[in-house]
């Protein structure tokens, strides 16, 4: 048994929080790793050989935690699972004090909370130990990632990819927004009701950092003036996991942004997709979302390889390792 670590001093944050964070060169290599692993999935030396990696979930999750818990333990790691109701955050313990109970333990955490993102900051600098922001209010990083890595796979690179979203501004968007904007001369709508768009600095953020590598990042809140012959069509779930909207007959507002056969008729050689779970008949028919142009599945595949993609860079200090060959060097 190795000695237990004292409690560690509060440190530079690390690990992966948002996609603001990383510049392009990592973005690119975390997301071209994702697809090495994807169609290469033994191709790694096990670089979490022997350490503790720990999994919270205080929300629901589906692909997410199986994701991370089977990609750390192929990757080597031993893996502790931790519900919402089994720290002792739960009776009242601080964010604080956990944070140094669990750097001393653990090599790194996957987490899913119910709180904002700057409670994860907070646990990589308190703990001292690299985390993965698994979904947070604000942002949904490691999807981004996943969605990134998804289009890729199917498009063979990323340069000037054209992609519509459509729905709630929610943290996946929010996420997916970051991501493209370290995408050469890639193209992103957003189409939402109105008062549901992804938040006002996000959208700052992105756009200035699109204007480096020509990304733009346009919205509207009309389906009357989306664009056609896009890339990808995306879409998401309208309740997002863990919310409720104030208005109780958002639904009305949220209707017309339905994806069916005939908008997808619009771009003849896009692709489809969604982050999963759906609700076939609101956001997405199941004509569309079970239909010959859906990649939802292999995107919802790409869960793990992009989890195992995001923890070697994390184990590496934050440095990604590019593979071998690399058929999209930007």
């Amino acid at each position: 048994m190795r000695p237990m670590r004292g409690a560690p001093e509060a440190r530079p944050e690390s690990g992966l929080l948002s996609l603001r964070d990383l510049d392009e060169v990592e973005l690119r290599g975390i997301v071209a790793r994702s697809v090495d692993l994807y169609e290469h999935p033994t191709a790694h030396d096990r670089p979490l050989a022997e350490k503790a990696i720990g999994v919270l979930f205080t929300k629901t999750s589906t692909r997410t935690r199986t994701a991370f818990s089977v990609g750390a333990h192929r990757l080597g790691a031993h893996v502790l699972a931790y519900g919402p109701g089994d720290l002792q955050l739960n009776t009242g313990e601080s964010l604080t004090d956990t944070a140094r109970i669990l750097g001393s333990m653990l090599d790194g955490l996957v987490a899913r909370t119910a709180g904002p993102l700057r409670d994860l900051r907070d646990l990589s600098r308190q703990g001292g130990i690299p985390v993965v922001n698994a979904m947070a209010t604000e942002e949904h990083p490691t999807q981004g990632i996943c969605d990134l890595a998804t289009i890729r796979l199917h498009r063979g690179n990323l340069r000037g990819v054209t992609v519509l979203y459509i729905g709630e501004g929610n943290n996946s968007a929010t996420a997916l927004a970051h991501g493209l904007a370290k995408v050469p001369s890639s193209t992103l709508t957003i189409a939402t009701p109105e008062g549901y768009g992804i938040p006002g600095d996000d959208l700052t953020v992105a756009r200035t950092a699109g204007v480096s590598v020509g990304a733009t990042v346009v919205t509207t809140t009309s389906m009357d003036d989306l664009p056609t012959d896009v890339d990808i069509i995306y879409t998401t779930r309208w309740q997002t996991t863990g919310t409720t909207k104030s208005d109780p007959d958002w639904r009305d507002a949220f209707r017309p942004f339905h994806i069916d056969q005939a908008l997808l008729a619009r771009s003849p050689s896009a692709l489809f997709m969604h982050d999963l779970p759906a609700s076939r008949g609101d956001e997405v028919s199941g004509a569309v979302l079970d239909g010959p142009r859906s990649i939802a599945w292999s995107q919802a595949a790409m869960k793990l390889s992009s989890a195992m993609a995001i923890l070697e860079f994390c184990a590496a200090g934050g440095r990604p390792r590019l593979p071998e060959t690399d058929r999209d060097p930007r």
